[in-house]
């Protein structure tokens, strides 16, 4: 789950980390008296879930209340990315010194948290790792342990020349630790990590993406997701307890276990076709599942074709069987469906679909193909 930044900055400040004052608008009105009660010149950004605010206009200075409002009500106008913008942050102007770059994203191939950090900040972070990526310093964090606080300084000693800076700068990237562990985050970044002038140090821009499976046990963390970015089918697999990914693809994807569903796209692809989806209905042959789960592929107008890969364990294909039959009676389908049934009972399974209209296969490689072939058509 994405957050905007005043999100972010909300639980940045909860975890003690230096985040300049501000609060979000959503009109020309609140953005003036924010700025009022502020008392000095402030930025204004608009928060939207997508890069390149900057690049687009959607970060203006103001020095006084009517400045914030006559540049909060250009950037509520603004799309940015093709997104509309809906909100605003207003808050207290920093003046710069140096900027640098630190955050904290997880490794898979490693299995293990990498600390980053660079003295090249204010800048997509992406660009200085594909032109100068020996001025981003990584650090593998034992989870175990976590990150000590010698180890966070040391970091810091490698992007800072004074060591007031290095040190202060260590505490936070100490703290930005914990808030990524205690928050299940996925990602926690500051860019830029400023200094000013009185050798003070700000998060001036925060970016938090939160892991999915960890929102059951932080419900206030869980309101922050903004719907209005996401996909209405997602939503919809969501809240049904389907786990559903839409992609660009005309083939619909009906699969039983992740594992499964990631070597169905596979072979799809390897097949010359493309999945339209990432959909995975668990270990339910419940017909409601499979109704909720066509439900959603039928309302994504790409798909031409549906394929259904299950593999029957403890689940049995019988079973199942019976839940695609007495789901696809309940709804009206013009799709051709392609079912590959296997595992306990399949045989019965078999037996019950020869009894329809739908096309069965003994592999998954034949499955594949054939919804490749109707898709097509």
């Amino acid at each position: 789950m994405k957050i905007h930044e005043y999100q972010a900055k909300m639980i940045f400040k909860d975890f003690g980390i230096p985040v300049p004052e501000g609060e979000v608008a959503s009109t020309p009105n609140e953005a003036y008296n924010i700025a009022k009660r502020l008392s000095k010149p402030v930025v204004v950004k608009a928060q939207v879930l997508v890069g390149g605010r900057g690049k687009a206009g959607g970060i203006k200075f103001a020095n006084t209340p009517n400045e914030a409002k006559k540049v909060a009500s250009e950037v509520l106008r603004m799309k940015i990315k093709g997104i509309k913008v809906n909100k605003v942050l207003v808050a207290e102007s920093i003046d710069i010194e140096n900027e640098a770059y630190m955050g904290i994203i997880i490794d898979r191939s490693k299995k293990s948290p990498v600390v980053m950090v660079s003295s090249e900040g204010g800048v997509d972070i992406e660009e200085v790792s594909k032109k100068s990526p020996e001025k981003i310093i990584k650090f593998y964090v034992d989870p175990m342990i976590g990150i000590l606080s010698h180890r966070a300084r040391e970091l810091c000693f490698k992007i800072y020349d004074d060591p007031k800076i290095a040190i202060k700068a260590g505490v936070v990237l100490s703290k930005l630790y914990r808030c990524f562990i205690e928050s299940d985050a996925s990602l926690a970044e500051i860019n830029p990590f400023v200094v000013t002038k009185e050798k003070d140090i700000w998060a001036l821009d925060a970016k938090m993406n939160i892991d999915d499976n960890g929102l059951y046990r932080r419900p206030t963390t869980a309101q922050m997701r903004d719907l209005s970015y996401e996909i209405p089918g997602e939503i919809e697999a969501r809240n049904k307890g389907l786990s559903y990914i839409k992609l660009d693809g005309n083939i619909g994807c009906i699969v039983n276990g992740a594992g499964l569903a990631m070597a169905t796209m596979d072979l799809i692809k390897l097949y010359g076709g493309e999945p339209a989806n990432f959909l995975d209905i668990g270990g339910s042959s419940s017909p409601t599942k499979v109704t909720n789960a066509m439900s959603i592929l039928l309302s994504d107008k790409n798909v031409k074709a549906v394929f259904f890969n299950i593999f029957g364990g403890i689940t049995r294909c019988d079973d199942v069987a019976n839940g695609i039959v007495t789901s696809l009676n309940k709804m009206k389908v013009n799709l051709p469906i392609v079912i590959r049934l296997t595992g306990t009972n399949e045989d019965k399974a078999m037996e019950i679909l020869k009894k329809t209209k739908l096309i069965t296969a003994f592999s998954m490689a034949e499955g594949a193909k054939r919804a490749i072939e109707l898709a097509g058509r």
